[in-house]
């Protein structure tokens, strides 16, 4: 099968191509600034032909469609501070750049949104569901990207991740983005006080699930058509849970957990407030919500999650440790009150 990747330099994309092409795909890996397309070990990934283009611009910005039968469009802006600007530019139009390009090319596409199109929604969320209210400009922007896509009339199918960690046996992830930030904080000591409401929880997945269900996605892509699968964890991970794992390593920060309305940022001490309005703000809406992601179009499509459990986040929090990424300090770490 030939198949097209957008943002292929980027931590799905990456790691995406690698598994296509060791399945013998000729997969064309679309980038943009960074031609360096590497899988989730951060090994460059061999075998396949890098386009340079910009989802920006329509056609990409190539002189003719590529010979291409599946268009994989996984490039997006996924950081929460973007412009508005970047996310219309990107995730808004992008999509629709993709879906002209599927077109011309008399391909099919495959879209990787987000499981978070859901929004502000809390409880249980069908794979067909998607949001009014919005958190941030990054679920708004992918929740119109899929509304193109259910208007385009193309074959498609739609992959959303939940929230893309390391990897299942290993813990490993080949760069440190979003929720890793917050987690570097608290680590750090820099951020120690964060509200989270009772029962509030986060769908970590890892990213070889994601990978592999979206590559499982491309191969059979006639059973998925028209459908959108949730490539979410079994079962979402407690806050409190993750509270527990960061405070069990000696000599990293705990983080302590209050209810939503008993925290007062003001109320913190000077440097942690300039951190929490700096970085650790941007993710304190999903410490106060526990949407539970309805899977079954992925279950009945035959894709399970490997076990998100306690010693998978050790695995995680040790990766973490083993790169540098974050440094335990003995002496440093304290019990975490629960939320």
């Amino acid at each position: 099968m030939r198949v097209l990747v957008t943002g292929a330099a980027g931590l799905i994309g990456g790691e995406v191509c690698a598994r296509l092409a060791a399945r013998g795909h000729a997969v064309t890996a679309l980038v943009h600034r960074n031609a360096d397309v590497r899988d989730n070990q951060r090994q460059s990934v061999g075998n396949i032909t890098v386009l340079r283009g910009d989802v920006r611009l329509p056609g990409f910005g190539l002189v003719a469609a590529p010979e291409v039968d599946l268009v994989i469009h996984s490039a997006a802006v996924t950081a929460f501070d973007a412009t508005p600007e970047a996310y219309q530019s990107v995730n808004v139009d992008g999509t629709a750049h993709a879906i002209g390009v599927a077109r011309a090319a008399g391909a099919r596409l495959l879209h990787v949104s987000t499981a978070y199109v859901c929004g502000a929604r809390d409880g249980v969320i069908a794979e067909t569901d998607t949001g009014t209210a919005f958190v941030n400009g990054y679920e708004a922007s992918k929740a119109a990207g899929e509304a193109l896509v259910w208007r385009s009339r193309l074959d498609f199918a739609i992959a959303r991740p939940s929230v893309v960690v390391g990897d299942s046996i290993t813990g490993a992830i080949s760069r440190f983005e979003n929720i890793y930030m917050i987690f570097k904080l608290i680590a750090e000591g820099r951020v120690r006080t964060l509200p989270a409401a009772a029962g509030a929880s986060l769908d970590l997945v890892p990213i070889d699930h994601v990978a592999g269900g979206i590559v499982a996605m491309a191969e059979d892509f006639g059973r998925v058509k028209g459908q959108t699968l949730h490539l979410v964890a079994e079962s979402a991970t407690p806050i409190a849970r993750i509270g527990e794992a960061i405070a069990a390593v000696p000599g990293l920060g705990a983080p302590h957990f209050v209810a939503p309305d008993a925290f007062d940022p003001t109320t913190l001490p000077p440097i942690e407030r300039r951190y929490h309005a700096a970085a650790a703000a941007l993710y304190t809406s999903y410490l106060l919500r526990g949407p539970v992601f309805d899977a079954s179009n992925t279950r009945a499509f035959g894709l399970d999650c490997p076990p998100t459990d306690r010693a998978w986040l050790d695995r995680l929090i040790g990766y973490c440790l083993d790169k540098g990424f974050v440094t335990a300090r003995p002496g440093k770490g304290a019990p975490a009150p629960s939320a």
